[in-house]
């Protein structure tokens, strides 16, 4: 393969305007097909396979022209200091947003408070439920601004009016000017480890295009695939961070092979050959670990994986093309400035024998034992919490208390208990009983008595009274483990209730029980998912390194780091440690997808950093420095770049802390967390640590199986048969390389 992507090198750079302007091309003609390709319908969440998401569909079959995820937006009022609600004067503004709110033209439905029954016992606070035809993505910005012109007049009338559901909800924001601030730090990592603008700003310009060119294939072929908006999010923060990693490897070992007197032709042709190798199976994982997500069953889930897996593919081939040809533009201006001068001082630089990455694996080389125990036991202390993991989905009352939702949430819980923000909906199919209406009473009788349950609501029939509607209020709040628990205990008190109502059945479902199942499946498949992800990548790893045991030991410090992220993750946003220090307001479950999103994204960015080190520690092995020696010269060379891609990394996910909404806090604390331990830690202390254990027994592979697999060459051993040396003019600048005893 080296081979192969050498020659791809040099081909890019000598055809340098021929591949600009096909990705110009290509660039230009999937955002052509994508202005013309016709918007995707919203189809919603859905979790095949779950109870909630069997009685949403039942719903919708039997409700028809009902959305079983159409918006709503509940309008909580609280009376003045000291008078009720029911007072003439603000009676009558409830009834006047009521009235005008009913007029909306995608409006299903108002309901009043006063004949509904929704005022509070001490008569101080009330609730208005409008419902829309329609979900809230397809919400018309002329229903919003009726409803919210309505919501104005009642408070002009002295009350206070929040607003809670999904119909006026705003979409979480980013990390606004922390996130800015990130991307910024990532620019300066770059221009200090390369000492240039061009060579800083190639990463990021290749990015970018390789972003672009995903993301409007995305549009292009959303309606045809059903790819809503979210889908192409993952896909932009995975197309923006390999693209970057990937150019800042293949950019970096260019210098390194100019520093060593190639011509920029041969130069960039051994930097695709070998940096570029690295590439192309570090991409590889970082697809098995997305298309890997189908695991999971959930469709959305599914098409972001897939839609991130392309976004990848498509920065790997930008990189081993694009990168090199953007090279032959400037072939020079990529160097710093010293390497153009040729100076004094950068020749005594480049013949220094030592930097500080080899001067760290140095130290862990004599002690890699402690330092192996540090690292483990660091890691596994930190990833303790994991045993308390909750997972959940946080709904309005982990959003900040200068929200409308939050302070509705709030609201609603003081006047009528907690419970009520995650009421429990009850659907029964009723088509099999000899008398419907008697069957759904004896069920709505039965829930209500049981332990944990509130209240009921009066059951609502669909036209052919084969089917009811109604809810059950829990006495905790949605989050509570308590309601997980009388959830359970509702479903498992099936049968006998059933066997009561005389051939009707009910199943349960509602935002809460949705929540609880979501969960429970996303756990459920975190094993097999994992079992699948490393299984595959450790079968690509051994194709990569030709050893059993490294791919092993790339696995186990993977799992490592991810338990330790989801531990901090834990203490953090569940226990609340340090919680304020981020601005996190309320504490409570870990969000659902925090895992499956943190393995798949953290894997790949942890397999880039380990094929890249352990990549150029096996190509000194191959070239007959001792297996100590070779750990040593793989730091030397491949550290700084490796830490710069992780800071780069960290910078820009930590941006997303900044963000108001606690889910997206969540995201951002936990992949910065992630990639920090996964990188300086494990990568940086642990491997090390085992290989120089492990001495030569880490490249030990089998003679059957060596015969069996196909020779890679991703150290490009090949390549130095093939390449002629540099001329004796240059050769005086290489820096030394020959080893020095470890001891």
């Amino acid at each position: 393969m080296a081979t192969v992507l050498y020659h791809l090198g040099r081909v890019s750079f000598r055809w340098r305007w021929f591949v600009a302007l096909l990705w110009v091309a290509v660039l230009g003609g999937v955002g052509f097909a994508a202005s013309q390709a016709s918007t995707a319908e919203d189809e919603g969440f859905t979790a095949p396979g779950i109870e909630s998401q069997k009685a949403f569909d039942l719903l919708e079959h039997r409700f028809p022209g009902s959305v079983a995820d159409a918006a709503s937006a509940r309008i909580v009022f609280v009376a003045p200091g000291g008078e009720k609600v029911t007072a003439t004067e603000n009676k009558e503004a409830i009834e006047h947003l009521v009235d005008a709110a009913a007029d909306g033209t995608q409006v299903a439905g108002a309901v009043d408070p006063f004949q509904a029954k929704a005022v509070s016992k001490d008569g101080t606070t009330a609730y208005a439920t409008v419902t829309f035809k329609v979900s809230a993505g397809d919400l018309s910005d002329a229903s919003k601004k009726h409803l919210e012109r309505a919501i104005d007049q009642a408070r002009d009338a002295g009350l206070t009016v929040e607003v809670g559901g999904n119909a006026l909800a705003e979409q979480p924001a980013a990390g606004g000017m922390t996130e800015v601030i990130g991307i910024a730090v990532a620019a300066l990592v770059l221009l200090i480890t390369f000492g240039s603008m061009a060579a800083a700003g190639l990463p990021l310009l290749t990015a970018i295009i390789g972003v672009a060119v995903s993301m409007t294939g995305i549009l292009a072929l959303s309606s045809a695939f059903g790819l809503s908006d979210s889908t192409g999010t993952l896909a932009t923060m995975l197309g923006l961070a390999c693209g970057i990693d990937y150019a800042l490897f293949v950019v970096s070992r260019y210098r390194e092979e100019r520093a060593k007197g190639h011509a920029p032709r041969e130069a960039a042709g051994l930097a695709v050959g070998t940096a570029g190798s690295a590439v192309v199976f570090a991409g590889l994982t970082v697809v098995i670990a997305l298309a890997g997500l189908f695991v999971v069953g959930i469709p959305m889930l599914t098409k972001m994986g897939l839609a991130a897996a392309g976004a990848v593919l498509l920065s790997v081939l930008v990189c081993l093309t694009l990168v090199p040809a953007l090279l032959g533009f400037w072939p020079n201006a990529v160097l710093s400035r010293g390497a153009r001068r040729n100076s004094k001082r950068y020749r005594s630089k480049q013949r220094k024998e030592h930097n500080g990455g080899s001067r760290w694996a140095r130290t862990v080389v004599r002690h890699p034992l402690p330092v192996l125990l540090l690292g483990v036991v660091g890691l596994g202390a930190v990833a303790a919490p994991v045993m308390n993991l909750q997972l959940g989905m946080p709904g309005d009352e982990a959003k900040p208390t200068s929200t409308t939702e939050r302070r509705a949430y709030d609201d609603l819980a003081q006047g009528f208990g907690s419970g009520f923000n995650g009421p429990l909906t009850i659907v029964v199919d009723a088509k099999g009983a000899t008398d419907p209406k008697a069957a759904v009473a004896v069920i709505s009788e039965n829930i209500g008595a049981t332990d944990g349950v509130v209240s009921v609501s009066s059951p609502r029939f669909n036209s052919a009274a084969d089917a009811a509607v109604f809810s059950a209020t829990p006495s905790t709040s949605p989050t509570d483990e308590k309601t997980k628990d009388l959830v359970k205990t509702i479903r498992d008190e099936r049968p006998g209730i059933e066997a009561k109502a005389g051939g009707a059945s009910f199943e349960v479902t509602g935002k809460t029980a949705l929540d609880i199942d979501v969960a429970e499946k996303v756990q459920g498949a975190l094993v097999p998912y994992l079992a699948v992800v490393v299984g595959l990548a450790i079968v690509l790893l051994l194709l990569v390194f030709r050893s059993l045991l490294v791919p092993v030991k790339a696995a186990l410090g993977f799992l490592l780091s991810v338990l330790a992220a989801l531990g901090a993750v834990v203490l953090v946003f569940q226990q609340g440690h340090g919680a304020r220090l981020l601005g996190v307001e309320t504490t409570g479950p870990i969000m659902s997808m925090m895992p499956i999103f943190l393995v798949g994204i953290v894997f790949g960015l942890a397999m880039d950093y380990e094929v890249f080190l352990v990549s150029r520690i096996r190509e000194s092995y191959v070239h007959g420095d001792a297996a100590k020696v070779a750990v040593v010269s793989g730091f030397r060379h491949s550290a700084r770049v490796v830490v710069a891609a992780a800071l780069i990394m960290i910078a820009v996910f930590a941006g997303f802390v900044g963000a108001q909404e606690s889910m997206i806090k969540m995201i951002g604390f936990g992949l910065a967390i992630a990639v920090l331990f996964d990188a300086f830690v494990v990568r940086m202390v642990i491997v090390p640590a085992v290989l120089s254990l492990l001495g030569d027994k880490a490249w030990y592979l089998p003679h059957w199986l060596n015969r069996l697999l196909p020779n890679i060459g991703v150290e490009g051993e090949k390549l130095s048969h093939k390449v002629a040396p540099p001329s004796d003019a240059t050769q005086t600048e290489q820096p030394v390389t020959e080893p020095v005893p470890i001891r």
